[in-house]
């Protein structure tokens, strides 16, 4: 069964390209061309991943990404054409996945889409990983503290398990970009540390004192085994 994938896009031009690539390659496309209309879709239809155009006629890909996000955690990409790094920044901290500038090729796109999902897929044989009050569960994708689930969307639970894994040892960027992306593609800026600061929103007692997600000056993270 193909994957569905739901593109809220008001470029009706650029819309039906994307619609005919990614049909091309395995996919089922269904197009809102207002973020009122995309959301309504996602609730009613529901959709294994979403394309999600920044700039929309009616409210922006920013709300539309807010909205949904609340409700629920299919992966969202977000498309922008703007040169505002921080539009970016903002979209990842709301709960996009990952993100593209236009102009983009369509190979890429696809690249970053099979991606995403690939991160929301099930994984066989994991483990459910105790770390003091901190529980991380492979199989149902969440983190809980305390019993609580903590809101990541899985492009975070992603990057907090391979941190897991990897418990005690440093990990670069680079390292986490390319075991995030599964891809061979160009890491955006500073996306690591806005994923990083999301999660110790989730998991930190005091995100601004971590004692979980370590930040070590001019190598990168390490995940402490914190036994509290």
């Amino acid at each position: 069964m193909n994957d569905s994938i739901l593109l809220i896009e008001d470029d009706n031009r650029l819309a039906g390209m994307v619609r005919d690539y990614l049909g091309e390659n395995g996919f089922d496309v269904t197009i809102a061309d207002t973020g009122l209309d995309g959301i309504d879709k996602q609730c009613t239809i529901g959709f294994n991943a979403i394309v999600l155009d920044l700039m929309l006629p009616d409210i922006d890909g920013l709300e539309v990404c807010r909205t949904i996000r609340a409700h629920e955690n299919v992966p969202i990409l977000m498309l922008t054409a703007k040169g505002d790094p921080m539009d970016r920044v903002v979209g990842l901290e709301i709960g996009a996945d990952d993100y593209l500038p236009k102009p983009f090729e369509p190979r890429e796109l696809l690249a970053r889409l099979r991606a995403i999902l690939r991160r929301g897929q099930p994984v066989a044989e994991k483990k459910l990983q105790q770390f003091g009050r901190l529980e991380i569960d492979s199989d149902a994708m969440e983190a809980r503290l305390d019993g609580t689930r903590c809101n990541l969307t899985t492009h975070q639970f992603g990057l907090l398990e391979i941190m897991a894994n990897a418990a005690g040892r440093v990990l670069t960027r680079d390292f986490l970009m390319d075991q995030l992306k599964g891809e061979n593609l160009e890491a955006f800026d500073r996306s690591i540390d806005v994923h990083i600061s999301r999660i110790r929103s989730e998991i930190e007692d005091d995100p601004k004192q971590p004692r979980r997600v370590i930040t070590v000056r001019g190598a990168g993270y390490v995940f402490a085994r914190v036994q509290d």
